[in-house]
């Protein structure tokens, strides 16, 4: 019976791992139907691409130059642009101390031309709903009979009457969890907005534009201090508007706190600070400010209040740009390097086959297999995601793959050596595969959790090519367990139970002779079974192993003995 259960959840592990497989080729298969292919795509360093060579210009001068701050802030926001149209692996810095160079796998299509060539817009507009960043459920929504439906003009920026059915509708269907606020390419600055924090932890119904970045004549950030000018230690963003921006915000913060002010909670409290269409922050208005300098406060760490306040100062950089020139641009590494570096995988692939053969015969095979089936569900994936977004993959990413080469194989060599030692203890051979996978997948977990930890933490702190080679390091961490626990472990299951392997054949890698496994002494002259044997523990059974051969050389002493005599 209980064989009968270890080959039923035998199979039912390797149809889910079928299931994964069909489940990723029927992803690929229907987007070929949307411009994909079972091809996947490379970065700039394998496939070349188009480099725009771009020189700023300050809009409304002449004359005027462009500060080594202002571009890098500038870079940086075109970075985020580039970054948020679903272009992957594409490289923005300055040239010289004047000009920007955007490289952008493939070709530029017009809508990221615009874009990129197009200035930063900043603006600032009244909160007059807000909630969380997902979708509405359908039942939740509103009824027709409840939408709002504006009984006049409205009157201010916070005004509810700027709210319409088709508005509403639009907020519920929103989802910000992305942090992409929807057509923020094409909002009225007339009109109310939905609208996302770019940390996609909230979505705003936003009154029309009240101010805009270039009211701002300076942003810097500081330590709070208390009404007695003793600093409290925490973090804030100082804003200095203009002459002229005063006294209009001193109607709306005398607006947003003398109206709204008094429930802390009511979302027309606020004010949202907007950078290209998204929400930057969006604090309370907690007095009426008549001198033009508010100073935001929150949960700021020195680094977050130094980022805001820097694109709150350049955020509204009145910088456009031309293209100076645009060209086609080859493979920074060529097809030669890419070669290579296949090459190298193929042979380290090779010396692992040759390896788990040498040193685990038959058993060799299911090494092979499962490195197969690994690389088959992370091309898969590779290809999956260059579809859905626009990942590609670079000389680093490859190298990533080829590094997770030598990993994977590691997990199969924990768990076979664990089912050895096992066997050594004199258990019989299924019983060793499933007592040694359960020690042996609490080492493998351990150590895939370390990978992917390493993976992540690269992933985040480092910038460019490196990053390619985390994402896929990541990738191939979670292939790993995958195959481990859905293609290898009920393999040798299954395997462990045929005739051949489940008496330990010669060349099965299982043969207890050729292990050095020995019979288990129960003691009296008698030998253990192999039920009783499994029952015991692995000191037990050492313990055992060690009485067994020191009664042997007893017996062979004594018959040594008496032939003498």
């Amino acid at each position: 019976m209980a064989k009968r259960s270890q080959r039923a959840k035998a199979s039912r592990a390797l149809i889910a791992m079928a299931v994964i497989v069909v489940a990723l080729c029927a992803g690929i298969f229907a987007s070929t139907s949307y411009g994909g292919s079972w091809r996947a795509k490379f970065a700039l360093d394998l496939s070349g691409g188009t480099q725009m060579i771009l020189a700023p210009k300050v809009n409304g001068a002449q004359d005027q130059t462009v500060s080594a701050e202002q571009l890098e802030q500038a870079v940086e926001i075109i970075r985020q642009r580039v970054d948020g149209s679903g272009v992957s692996e594409a490289e923005v810095t300055t040239q010289s101390g004047r000009n920007v160079v955007v490289s952008v796998p493939g070709t530029i299509d017009q809508k990221t031309r615009e874009l990129i060539q197009a200035s930063a817009q900043m603006d600032f507009r009244a909160v007059i709903y807000s909630t969380s960043p997902e979708p509405v459920a359908d039942d939740k929504k509103l009824a027709d009979d409840q939408l709002p439906h504006p009984d006049g003009e409205a009157t201010d920026g916070s005004d509810v009457r700027w709210v319409t059915p088709e508005l509403w509708r639009e907020y519920e269907a929103t989802d910000c969890t992305s942090g992409k606020s929807p057509n923020a390419e094409h909002q009225d600055p007339h009109q109310a907005i939905v609208a996302c924090a770019v940390s996609g932890h909230e979505k705003y119904i936003l009154g029309p534009v009240e101010l805009s970045g270039s009211d701002i004549s300076n942003a810097t950030a500081s330590q709070v201090a208390n009404s007695n000018g003793v600093s409290t230690g925490q973090w804030g963003v100082n804003i200095n508007f203009d002459e002229k921006a005063r006294e209009k915000f001193k109607d709306i913060t005398t607006r947003l706190y003398g109206i709204y002010g008094k429930n802390q909670q009511d979302p027309r409290a606020r004010f949202a600070i907007m950078l290209d269409g998204a929400v930057l922050s969006s604090p309370v208005a907690q007095a009426v400010i008549a001198d033009g300098n508010p100073q935001i406060t929150g949960n700021f760490t020195e680094e977050s209040a130094q980022s805001l306040a820097q694109q709150l100062k350049y955020g509204a950089l009145p910088i456009s740009f031309t293209i100076q020139s645009e060209q086609q641009i080859s493979a920074t590494l060529g097809s030669d390097q890419l070669k290579m570096g296949l090459l190298a995988g193929v042979i380290g692939l090779l010396l692992v086959f040759v390896y788990s053969l040498f040193q685990y015969r038959l058993l060799g095979f299911v090494t092979i297999a499962s490195l197969i089936v690994a690389g088959v569900i992370s091309y898969l994936a590779i290809i999956l995601l260059g579809w859905s977004m626009n990942y590609r993959l670079s000389l680093a990413g490859i190298a990533g793959l080829i590094v997770a080469v030598g990993q994977t194989a590691d997990s199969f060599i924990v768990y076979f050596e664990r089912i050895r030692d096992e066997i050594r203890g004199g258990r019989t051979i299924p019983a060793a595969v499933d007592h040694g996978w359960r020690r042996a997948q609490h080492t493998i977990l351990a150590s895939k959790a370390v990978n992917l930890l390493a993976a992540v933490v690269l992933y985040i702190f480092s910038v460019g090519s490196v990053r390619g080679f985390a994402f896929t390091l990541g990738l191939t961490a979670i292939a790993d367990l995958i195959v481990v626990f859905l293609f290898t472990h009920p393999v040798l299951t299954l395997l462990a139970r045929t005739r051949y392997f489940g008496e330990g054949g010669r060349f099965s890698g299982l043969d207890p002779v050729a292990l050095g496994a020995t019979p288990l002494y129960r003691g009296a002259g008698r030998l253990r079974t192999a039920e009783e044997s499994e029952q015991m523990s692995i000191a037990e059974r050492r313990r055992a192993a060690a009485r067994a051969q020191e009664n042997a050389q007893e017996v062979e002493a004594s018959q040594s003995t008496q032939k003498e005599g």
